[in-house]
């Protein structure tokens, strides 16, 4: 199972968000990622604006990415506003990358 998650942040790491030239992971958008019995991937998310206009979009390549994992049967992404997205959540990388550090 710990693959499986290395795998699923890997995936992760790979979908940006369409406003922001940073990948979702790196920008704290990932609030959890719970990977159950028989291949059932639950992902808790935020957006970095409740008015997302690109939202449904985000969280179907997020979906398509994820299924590419082999021993991934399912995948249920959830998004909520609790927290707050702020820029405190991004790794060192991703504040760097966009001239925060």
């Amino acid at each position: 199972m710990i693959q499986t998650e290395v795998q699923i942040v890997r995936m992760l790491r790979n979908v940006y968000d369409p406003e922001i030239p940073v990948n979702i992971y790196d920008l704290g958008l990932i609030y959890e990622v719970n990977v159950g019995d028989e291949g059932k991937v639950d992902i808790l998310m935020t957006l970095t604006s409740p008015g997302c206009p690109m939202a449904d979009q985000l969280v179907a390549e997020i979906r398509e990415r994820i299924l590419e994992i082999e021993e991934v049967k399912s995948v249920e992404v959830k998004i909520t506003f609790n927290p707050s997205w702020n820029r405190d959540m991004m790794t060192d990388e991703a504040k760097l990358e966009l001239g925060f550090l």
